[in-house]
């Protein structure tokens, strides 16, 4: 494994730095039916603070990522590719090789504390889920949050994990002193669809009673509608279907995101693709013929249709990223109110 000489290719602030030591790296295995199969490398990162690449499509500028690897299995995962860096397979290795950067909370609460830093928006999940099950035996998403309350600044999570109930209290004392954005991403309903593409994940359904239960507790949470996959959920009854079941959970917007096939996730979709639905496979070598994305007409196709049925069903779209307002809860008897500091997005 090539821990060495590892540095950012892009994803970190400094391009002449490696993530972590070597000689840090402790690796467990847990004989528990939740983890069986699946072997984590505890690092000490050397930076937690992430800079987006300026070629992204991405609204935002930093990130934060605890774990590499991701136990979800979605075979379609565009962040395969970065498990090459280090050597692992980007397959396989990919679901079951979790790199779990240890001392996350203290590191991010150091950078944040730094003179360097300007207090911009950090979004969390886009890589690699935040919530996947490593973070039910490592924990490091309260101190992370802890650490983004404490000196007020704004951030935002993508989940497709239950796990984030768990900090719904930290959520919310967050939310008093910045801005704060929760989405929740559930691409389709089909539950057949779903038990062969994101194997490790929760249900579609467990995933909507999140964006439920938050609502519930004064969170507002939008949906990222993604990946729509095409010629398996890109009929229209199927994204009426999953339209209507995102409405019924009270998200406050969807937005559709078309499948896209990086190099490292397009290999392994496309082996995928090969084994349960070859009859498609000619049909994705033309659509996805110019390059990772499909083409904008496409695109453009998807994102009309999946908007008419939001505007039908009462939600609305917003842009993929960016953060959602969470709510004050209204005082339960009439008070005078204490200052406080607004929360804007």
């Amino acid at each position: 494994m090539r821990w060495e000489n590892l540095t950012d290719s892009g994803e970190h602030s400094r391009a002449d730095a490696t993530l972590f030591d070597a000689d840090a790296v402790t690796t467990r295995t847990f004989d528990t039916p939740e983890f069986r199969g699946i072997t984590f490398h505890e690092v000490r990162a050397r930076s937690i603070i992430n800079r987006v690449p300026a070629v992204s499509r991405m609204s935002f500028q930093w990130t934060v990522n605890p774990y590499r690897g991701c136990s979800h299995a979605c075979v379609y995962c565009f962040a395969r590719k970065t498990h090459s860096y280090l050597d692992l397979d980007t397959g396989l290795g990919f679901d079951s090789q979790i790199v779990v950067k240890t001392n996350a909370p203290d590191l991010l609460r150091r950078q944040l504390g730094s003179r360097r830093w300007q207090g911009e928006h950090i979004a969390m999940g886009t890589n690699v889920d935040c919530y996947q099950r490593a973070e039910g035996r490592y924990g490091l998403m309260p101190g992370i949050i802890g650490a983004l309350s404490d000196h007020a600044n704004p951030f935002s999570i993508l989940t497709k994990g239950t796990l984030i109930l768990r900090d719904l209290d930290l959520l919310t004392r967050a939310s008093e002193v910045t801005d704060v954005g929760i989405s929740v991403s559930v691409g389709f309903t089909d539950p057949a669809l779903w038990h062969t593409v994101e194997p490790g994940t929760p249900a579609p359904e467990r995933r909507l009673e999140v964006v439920r239960t938050l609502g519930e507790h004064g969170i507002p949470c939008g949906v990222l509608m993604a990946p729509v996959i095409p010629f398996l959920s890109d009929q229209p009854a199927r994204l009426r279907e999953t339209v209507r079941a995102i409405a019924a959970s009270g998200a406050t917007s969807v937005t559709p995101l078309v499948l896209h096939l990086r190099p490292g996730a397009r290999e392994w979709f496309m082996a995928w693709l090969a084994r349960e639905h070859p009859y498609l496979v000619r049909r994705y070598e033309r659509l996805y013929a110019d390059g990772s994305y499909a083409p904008k007409w496409y695109q453009r196709r998807i994102t009309r249709q999946v908007h008419e049925l939001a505007e039908e069903y009462g939600i609305g779209p917003t842009r993929a990223g960016m953060p959602r307002r969470i709510r004050q809860p209204e005082p339960e008897q009439p008070e005078l109110p204490e200052p406080t500091q607004l929360s804007l997005i």
